[in-house]
């Protein structure tokens, strides 16, 4: 089978919500880090065969196919087309997999993946929005084969989080004592460099702003529940940020013409759905069925990044597998650096092959909960490592 390789993966830095990135165009910011993947990489613009984006709400400046808008917007060739993903939460992860797909199918050859998500200036589901302009509650309301099948149950994914909570007997104070985790681990990673091949400066901010370096149990203990009488609150949920994440994937005949140095091979892509009102489980089904499909157990996986939407997705996750939280979001994940929605997956995905790199380790394995109930799991294996 033809294989796809990842070339090169950087993203922005991660601004905070009404923070330093608050006021930049989607297309800009996009734009960014796709002039700086071009820039890094011996291959011309003009050469790309297509640009694969995830984002969510694609509404004002989102909208409009908002991966042909940054490409342009970065004054690459106009001859490249671009298509947006809404695989929710995992677009950009998704990207990645289409683009493996096509590489390997041999129809294309060089394809930029990625994802933006600008926060600050559209809130997470501003699409609802429409919705209910449109005299709809929500996107199900009105459909009677969802009702038939699903009834009223709340779609929403806090009450999901409160489920994953309560079924695997996670209490609120555990759950903040990962979030403070997940902070720590982001600081260190912060302080020590970690993020620093990984990160394109912007407009003057070079690194995250979104770890809290003032966080507290004491702090988090004074959090108002999301729901009345509920176990989630802000602190142990995912930020809301802003940032744009990149990747290049090609082919091993692209490899050979420009001269490329593969630093991942992708080992295995695959995407699987569980119960849409749980919504944030399916995690856990995709990633066992991900290692049988595969063929390898956990002892042959070194890294692992699961999205934190909530503190409670990734500690059920680690409940059922057994697979130790110290080789888990080793550098933090979203509770501490941001959940960028349709620029996530990739973001995770860079710092997953990054810190392969600076670990010497060969296989990572990547996931995510997304609306609908549905988890991308990647598996990609280290080919180079970095030396300082």
């Amino acid at each position: 089978m033809a294989e796809a390789y990842i070339v090169d993966a950087l993203r922005s830095p991660t601004g905070k919500r009404r923070g330093r990135l608050a006021s930049v165009h989607g297309a800009d910011l996009r734009a960014h880090v796709l002039k700086a993947l071009v820039r890094r990489n011996t291959i011309p613009a003009e050469d790309y065969d297509d640009v694969m984006w995830g984002c969510l709400d694609t509404i004002g400046p989102l909208a409009g196919d908002i991966a042909r808008t940054c490409w342009l917007a970065a004054g690459l060739s106009q001859h490249v087309p671009g298509v947006t993903i809404d695989r929710q939460c995992g677009s950009s992860q998704q990207a990645v997999h289409f683009a493996a797909q096509a590489v390997m199918s041999g129809t294309v050859d060089v394809v930029a993946v990625g994802g933006v998500q600008t926060m600050s200036q559209i809130p997470i589901s501003s699409s609802m929005t429409c919705a209910k302009e449109l005299g709809f509650s929500d996107p199900f309301s009105g459909s009677k084969g969802w009702t038939a099948r699903y009834g009223n149950a709340p779609v929403s994914q806090f009450h999901a989080a409160e489920l994953i909570a309560k079924k695997w007997e996670l209490s609120r104070k555990d759950m903040e004592a990962f979030a403070l985790e997940s902070h720590r681990r982001a600081l260190h990673a912060i302080d020590n460099g970690y993020f620093s091949r990984e990160v394109v400066p912007f407009e003057g901010l070079d690194m995250d702003e979104t770890p809290r370096r003032d966080t507290s149990l004491e702090k988090m203990a004074k959090l108002e529940p999301l729901q009345p009488d509920g176990r989630i609150t802000a602190g142990i949920s995912s930020q809301t940020c802003d940032a744009a994440s990149a990747m290049l994937i090609v082919s091993e005949a692209a490899v050979k013409h420009y001269g490329l140095t593969p630093r991942a091979r992708i080992h295995h892509i695959s995407v699987y759905a569980d119960d849409p009102i749980w919504m944030l489980t399916a995690p856990i089904p995709a990633t066992a069925r991900a290692l049988k499909k595969a063929g390898m157990t956990w002892e042959d996986i070194d890294l692992v990044e699961i999205n934190e939407a909530f503190a409670c997705v990734a500690m059920a996750w680690l409940k059922e597998t057994g697979y130790p939280h110290e080789k888990t979001n080793v550098n933090g994940g979203a509770i501490a650096l941001g959940h960028p929605l349709g620029a996530t997956g990739t973001k995770l995905m860079t710092t997953l092959l990054h810190e392969l790199e600076r670990r010497n380790g060969r296989f990572g394995l990547q996931t995510m909960c997304e609306g609908g109930g549905q988890a991308n799991v990647t598996i990609i294996e280290r080919l180079w490592r970095w030396s300082e």
